[in-house]
């Protein structure tokens, strides 16, 4: 048998790729990047709604709170008795528990003897001053058996908040249901800032309170333009905090509306993505204090469908 030389060897080389070329489909190369960006969105949601259930239905979560109770000035005496001004129905409370005093806008806690109250670990045998959380991200904590009880402050008015990490809200807790993640609903916001203004923000129990508003996100979905203001809850924060409601509420979604953490401007662009969008605490509780969008925030024109939904566990009584 004869060798072929090396013309030949080209040609059968040509042939055969010819060939290999006519038996393997060909496989269109179509751009990935929509869905890369799905992809890239999904991961990023999924641990954030990891983090959003493990912060809902933790020991501090949202899914504990058991009471609230406005204090006036002077005394006001706490117990699971009916005699008492702040009463709270729970066997892990003493009948008098003890009482709060108010005093020049500061509050202090005495308890009574064998109240079996506690502060870090310590029986707390005579008054101690409570920090409240307008004061700090770590309030003065007072605890009884399951219960955790603290001071608060709202638009100038003193409370206190109790915790119950055996609360029926949370042991019952009913789990989170959400809209698909949708990636068109992430948008490259512009940022237009504002200077010296402060939205005065209305709270599900009436209340007013100012809080600085440093600019508006605007974005346009299906050829119209929208925007939120977005305040900051700290003169410190690091992210926006925008409160919106839209044509979803009431509906798929809470009716008082829904809350959306962004990044600072950079650029003068925000990332906006509602796929990220959360009940408010009083989805879950009735004793939170939430803030509710002002009216420019409230986009009836438009459906967001994203974010989560009405929670399962209905609206609290």
């Amino acid at each position: 048998m004869l060798m072929p030389g090396m013309r030949g060897i080209r040609l059968i080389a040509f042939i055969c790729a010819a060939i290999c070329a006519l038996a393997v489909p060909v496989v269109a190369q179509t751009p990935a990047s929509g869905s890369d960006a799905l992809v890239q969105e999904q991961q990023l949601v999924a641990k954030w709604k990891a983090d959003r259930l493990a912060s809902l239905t933790s020991d501090t979560g949202w899914t504990t709170l058991a009471g609230l109770f406005w204090l006036k000035n002077g005394d006001n005496s706490f117990g699971s008795a009916n005699s008492n001004q702040l009463r709270l129905d729970n066997p892990a409370l003493a009948a008098q528990a003890g009482g709060f005093h108010v005093h020049d806008g500061k509050v202090s806690f005495t308890a009574s003897k064998q109240a079996g109250i506690t502060h870090d670990g310590k029986p707390v045998n005579s008054g101690i001053a409570l920090t409240t959380d307008a004061v700090s991200d770590n309030p003065t904590l007072l605890q009884s058996g399951s219960l955790t009880f603290f001071a608060i402050e709202r638009a100038g008015k003193l409370g206190v908040r109790v915790r119950d990490s055996q609360s029926p809200h949370r042991l019952g807790f009913k789990g989170l249901d959400y809209f698909p993640v949708d990636a068109t609903w992430v948008f490259n916001a512009r940022f237009e800032p504002y200077t010296n203004r402060k939205l005065s923000i209305v709270n599900i129990l009436g209340m007013t309170e100012p809080m600085p508003a440093p600019g508006a996100l605007v974005f346009t979905r299906d050829g119209k333009e929208y925007r939120l203001d977005a305040v900051l809850e700290e003169p410190d924060a690091t992210e926006l905090f925008v409160m919106f409601a839209d044509a979803t509420s009431g509906k798929e979604t809470y009716g008082a509306g829904r809350f959306v953490y962004v990044p600072m401007p950079k650029d003068g662009m925000v990332r906006l993505d509602f796929n990220k969008a959360y009940n408010p605490p009083c989805a879950f509780s009735d004793f939170a204090t939430c803030p509710l969008p002002p009216p420019q925030n409230r986009l009836m024109s438009l459906r967001v469908m994203a974010g989560e939904k009405t929670y399962a566990g209905g609206q609290p009584h």
